[in-house]
């Protein structure tokens, strides 16, 4: 799953941009899914306390789910960790995140002016859109480029196609740093093409999926999995060093 935020001020041109990235990027064949930011404090999908669902909440229920004829909605009675809703889609292709700026992934920028920019520039920034962009298109702005999504939909999603890596783990600094960087480092790193997203430790050696979806786990956990395994297997007949072995839990 690969995963990218777009980010700017209101009526910057965020959402125009994601429609047309999630209408190349479905053309291409590829799954989409998406998360919206709401920064309106009052937001409530169920807003009136007197709802069949809103009682069920009261009630004590941790998740709640109205299903209709056409729409199913999952309602949580809390905010969400972005890595936590971003465990929905694991099967997806690519998420796009609206307004999150707190992801630690890749980003676009949208804006009307360049002072907008500084205001949600950082690391993880690697090209500017929206609004600003027609005027940027020929230097682009701090070393990214800068396209516009109307009419450039098919140049935008090249570069994402081209830039956007597989979702990183967010593991603590002092858990893994196998990489020699934290989490959060090694993207930036993958951005300016100073590292690859194959080389996470994270993701070589041992792989564990629960349930479909893969499981990242720090080398040391890695380590003790892969011991525990062949410390039992290595007694059977049959086994010798360096074999593959397949292990399937039902």
């Amino acid at each position: 799953m690969k995963v990218f935020s777009v980010c700017g001020i209101t009526k910057s041109g965020k959402t125009t941009t994601i429609e047309q990235i999630i209408r190349e990027l479905s053309a291409r064949g590829h799954k989409v899914g998406s998360v919206k930011e709401i920064h309106f404090e009052a937001f409530a999908i169920d807003p009136d306390q007197t709802t069949n669902t809103a009682r069920h909440r009261k009630a004590g229920a941790e998740l709640v789910t109205a299903r209709g004829l056409n729409e199913t909605d999952v309602l949580f009675p809390r905010k969400l960790d972005t890595r936590k809703i971003l465990s929905f889609y694991h099967d997806f292709d690519y998420v796009v995140l609206e307004g999150v700026s707190d992801a630690s992934v890749p980003m676009i920028v949208t804006a009307h002016a360049q002072e907008d920019l500084e205001q949600k520039w950082n690391d993880y920034v690697f090209c500017v859109s929206g609004r600003i962009a027609a005027g940027l298109t020929d230097q682009g702005y701090r070393g990214v480029p800068a396209i516009s999504a109307l009419p450039n939909a098919a140049a935008l999603v090249d570069l994402i196609e081209l830039t956007v890596y597989d979702l990183l783990p967010d593991f603590d600094p002092e858990c893994c740093s196998a990489c020699g960087y934290s989490c959060r480092e090694f993207g930036v790193r993958i951005l300016k093409g100073e590292a690859r997203r194959k080389e996470c430790a994270a993701g070589r050696g041992v792989e564990l999926y629960i349930d479909g979806k893969r499981i990242d786990m720090v080398p040391f956990v890695q380590n003790v999995l892969r011991g525990t395994v062949l410390g039992v297997v290595g007694e059977l007949d049959g086994y010798r060093d360096n074999m593959k072995v397949k292990i399937k839990l039902r």
